[in-house]
Parts: structure tokens; C-alpha cells; sequence
């Protein structure tokens, strides 16, 4: 896709996005159920499993939301989208929150009408090569054919670099990653450029992972993170505050597993306020005192989520890098509970 249709696809969804209709709390109460938009299907963040469960690392930021909302972590409507109808799939209505690997930038933030609600993975656009090309640089590329996902930044990313580096390129436009995935091992490209995590799922479902090469450079900033329509705050602080409830668990100690037995006899204040024993900070968001408690329990904090869905004991083996803990040199942080 080229700048000016991209520029043409944001202005369309801001003229449907507007501001956001009040009460998306009581919308999904009403409902039973949380409408959350995701990937159309990638290893590791969102894809059914063999019995058709959704399961991965964005889905399991939906199921925290609806554990908090609803009370079960299971009421959740899973609706896949692409990089091209996901705007509109918010604006519409036709979810509540966008759970995908979506790039927070000035133009989503202000011209779509968008609230992120932080950002729970730092990632980076890399390039995906196989081995035989004999490729160790992204500054080999001159003159390759890219594959690459259609209204996404990576295409704008991908059109500076190359120009930045005086190379050329021929673009192989698809839809998603499943599809970015089979033209590259169908030969309709000799490089798949997304962002790395997204390669690294990718590479991870072939036959031969080791006969690819996720290429040094990092040519982007990608910060990803779930996003609400703009105009109701109370939805907004909903999600955000979800998320900083699974950071901050994971600071604090508190797991899956323990979260039951902390919220009964800790004694450390931050803890029991997370844990609605101390304080009513439920209240302040129209929720119940136990909403973090039983996000927590849906899926773990956000290092069990990450090693569950992402870890080295999983096929995608990412290291947490910038995703870990502020505390372990990364950038995850929560703002205080108090």
C-alpha cells in the first residue's frame, strides 16, 4: 500500500471514529461477554488451538479484562482481524478493545481518535531471510522482493529505510501474517519483514526453523499494546489499569497460584491494596474490590503470561529483553496502586 492510501485508510476510520460512546462498561456487562479484536492468527499471540481455544499472549490480555469485568476469564468473544480492519472493527463498535500487535504512533493516537492503553510489548521491525540466500545484512537486500503486510507502519518503515539506504524493492502486499507466512515459503518473496516477534512465530511454525535467518538490523521502534475507542475514560482506565495490575503482580510476587493464598494473609500493603483486602480501589474504576485478583488468576501475571505464550520453553522462544521488569533492566513498570 502506498503512503498516500494509507493516509486515505486513517482518515476514513477517524471520520468513524469520532468519540467513543459512553458506557462501554455497561455495554459489556449488558452483553455477558467482551468483544476483543485480534490477529487473524499468529503462533504465540493469538491463534485457536486444536480444539478451537483461543490461546497466546494477546488473548490472554482479553481474558484479564474479562475476568475483571465479568468475573470469567472464558466470556470473551474473539473477533479476527487484519491490519487493514482493525481501526474500523474499534470505531464501528464491533469489538470493545483491540488486542493485536498494533504500533502506538503520534497519527493513530490523535488522527484515528484512539486510546492506548500502554504499552505490554516492546518490539522492533526485523527482516526474515532463508539461509540459502546467503543474506547476513539487511543492506544486502538492494533490488529483493519484500513481503509485506498492507496498513501497517511496516510499510512506511520499509520505504525509509530502503530510501535512507539508497536500495530498492519490490513489494509483495498481504493481508496477514498467516499469509505473509505462506508466500515467503511459496517463493513469492525473498524477505518477510514484520515485527520481530512476529518473525520469530513465523519461523517458529516451519518445518526447518534453522534454514531462516532473522537478520540483524532493527529498523523501528514498535511499542504494542491493547487499544479503546477515544471518549470513555472509564473504559480506558479499565484496561490500562488491568494491564498495571499484571506488571505489578509480577514486581510483587503474586502468581496464578498464590494470588488466593496473598489476598488472605500478606501483610505487605501494596499487595492487599492489588488484592481489594486494603482500600476500594475496585470502586474508583466501577468494578468490584477483587476485579486485579481475578485477572491475575485467569492467566498469571504478565511473566507468566509471557513465559507461557513466548518463553524459551515455548516453539517462539523469545528472551524478554525490553519486556522484562524495570527492575531486571527492562522497560515493564506500573504505576502505584495507592
Amino acid at each position: 500500500m502506498k503512503k498516500s492510501l494509507f493516509l486515505v485508510t486513517l482518515g476514513a476510520v477517524a471520520l468513524l471514529s469520532g468519540t467513543a460512546t459512553a458506557g462501554t462498561l455497561d455495554e459489556v456487562k449488558a452483553r455477558g461477554k467482551l468483544n476483543c479484536g485480534v490477529s487473524s492468527g499468529t503462533a504465540g499471540f493469538s491463534a485457536p488451538d486444536a480444539k478451537g481455544v483461543w490461546q497466546g499472549f494477546d488473548v490472554a490480555f482479553c481474558r484479564a479484562v474479562a475476568a475483571a469485568v465479568l468475573g470469567d476469564p472464558m466470556k470473551v468473544e474473539f473477533v479476527p482481524t487484519t491490519g487493514q480492519t482493525r481501526f474500523t472493527a474499534l470505531a464501528s463498535g464491533e469489538i470493545d478493545l483491540l488486542s493485536r500487535a498494533t504500533t502506538w504512533t503520534f497519527s493513530r493516537d490523535t488522527d484515528l481518535k484512539l486510546t492506548f492503553a500502554g504499552t505490554n510489548f516492546y518490539d522492533g521491525q526485523a527482516f526474515l531471510v532463508k539461509k540459502e540466500l546467503g543474506v547476513s545484512s539487511a543492506k544486502d537486500l538492494n533490488g529483493a522482493t519484500v513481503c509485506i503486510q498492507s496498513g501497517t507502519t511496516t510499510e512506511l518503515n520499509l520505504a525509509e529505510y530502503f530510501r535512507i539506504n539508497k536500495m530498492t524493492y519490490e513489494p509483495v502486499p498481504v493481508d496477514s501474517s498467516a499469509e505473509g507466512e505462506r508466500q515467503y515459503q511459496a517463493g513469492a518473496c525473498d524477505v518477510y519483514t514484520s515485527d520481530g516477534s512476529d518473525l520469530a512465530s513465523v519461523r517458529a511454525s516451519f518445518p526447518n526453523p534453522s534454514d531462516h535467518v532473522i537478520l540483524p538490523e532493527i529498523i523501528s521502534k514498535e511499542p504494542l499494546g491493547p487499544i479503546v475507542r477515544q471518549g470513555d475514560e472509564q473504559w480506558a482506565d479499565i484496561v490500562h489499569w488491568t494491564q498495571s495490575a499484571l506488571f505489578a503482580a509480577e514486581e510483587l510476587g503474586v502468581t496464578k497460584a498464590n494470588a488466593d493464598q496473598l489476598a488472605d494473609d500478606s501483610d505487605n500493603p501494596e499487595i492487599n491494596r492489588l488484592l481489594g483486602k486494603e482500600g476500594d480501589l475496585g470502586k474508583m474504576l466501577g468494578l468490584d474490590v477483587e476485579w486485579a485478583r481475578r485477572a491475575i488468576a485467569a492467566g498469571g501475571n504478565y511473566g507468566e503470561i509471557f513465559a507461557a505464550n513466548l518463553g524459551d520453553q515455548t516453539p517462539i522462544r523469545l528472551e524478554r529483553g525490553l519486556n522484562a521488569l524495570w527492575t531486571k533492566g527492562g522497560l515493564m513498570y506500573a504505576q502505584p496502586f495507592r
